[in-house]
């Protein structure tokens, strides 16, 4: 059986991601001494000390409000790759990035967040994406629709753009983690769109999607702490997504990858041109 997840209960994690942000990330913001960033896998996956005191203060507070919860964090799985696999079959699960965008974090660049995403036997039930610089956040119930929320408690409903022509589609095509000859692939095809770029950061990028800012978003990898929050946002703001074979997406896949689109027939005709696919 599932585990809900209410609006309310919703509405108290991402205050949680504020306070977190408040505590840990923001004082840290353009403060990072050398020893505060390290490598991960490579110079462009780095980690701070940010990242990893953000991981531990929502993870110590979810661990007291919310009693036998699985706790998986980036951070975690990066340190034991092993835990990336124990929250599956959990009847309760947080999926945490602390700091999504660490790059232009590390950079000062001001385009970073924090995402939770809240899972029943590896079913969705909810999400939050938190903006530390604009305090508010981007939320997400499973069958009770997406919205933004500011400091201040008042709510805006989220809904995904309408569909338009593909040359007139605005496109977030991330492609650094597809391989050749798909990359050079995605990379010719896109300048078919209207724009497209990218701002290394998952969680504005599924922001803007879920608010009509922008109509395509196309990923390659996939972990389930950078997607999880994001497809339910644009999943209950109206939106479409599946994997590059049209299959519909689960947070327990690890390949594939993911587009999205305002409805299916925009998606098919996105997936045409990116991809040559019919």
């Amino acid at each position: 059986m599932l585990r809900s997840f209410s609006r309310e209960e919703t509405r108290r994690l991402a205050a949680l991601l504020a306070e977190a942000s408040g505590a840990e990330i923001m004082p840290r913001f353009r403060n990072l001494g050398v020893d505060a960033v390290r490598n991960k896998t490579s110079a462009l996956d780095l980690v701070t000390d940010a990242d990893e005191a953000a991981e531990r203060y929502i993870g110590e507070r979810l661990a007291r409000a919310y009693p036998g919860a699985v706790l998986v964090g980036e951070e975690a799985c990066s340190r034991n790759p092993a835990l990336l696999n124990v929250w599956i079959d959990a009847e309760l699960a947080f999926l945490i990035d602390p700091i999504d965008g660490t790059r232009n974090y590390v950079a000062g660049l001001p385009l970073f967040g924090v995402m939770v995403a809240v899972v029943s036997r590896g079913e969705i039930m909810a999400g939050v994406i938190y903006d530390p610089m604009c305090r508010d956040s981007a939320m997400a119930v499973r069958g009770e629709g997406a919205w933004l929320e500011n400091e201040h408690g008042v709510q805006t409903p989220l809904h995904v753009a309408p569909p338009v022509p593909v040359d007139q589609m605005t496109g977030l095509v991330a492609t650094q983690h597809l391989d050749d000859p798909l990359r050079s692939t995605v990379h010719a095809n896109s300048l078919g769109l209207a724009s497209a770029t990218i701002f290394n950061c998952s969680a504005h990028e599924y922001r803007m999607l879920a608010s009509g800012h922008a109509h395509v978003l196309l990923y390659g990898k996939l972990m389930p702490w950078d997607h999880a929050a994001g497809w339910l946002l644009h999943h209950e703001a109206g939106g479409y997504c599946a994997h590059f074979d049209g299959s519909a997406y689960k947070p327990t896949h690890r390949s594939g990858g993911l587009l999205y689109a305002p409805d299916a027939g925009s998606w098919k005709a996105a997936r045409r041109l990116l991809l040559g696919a019919d």
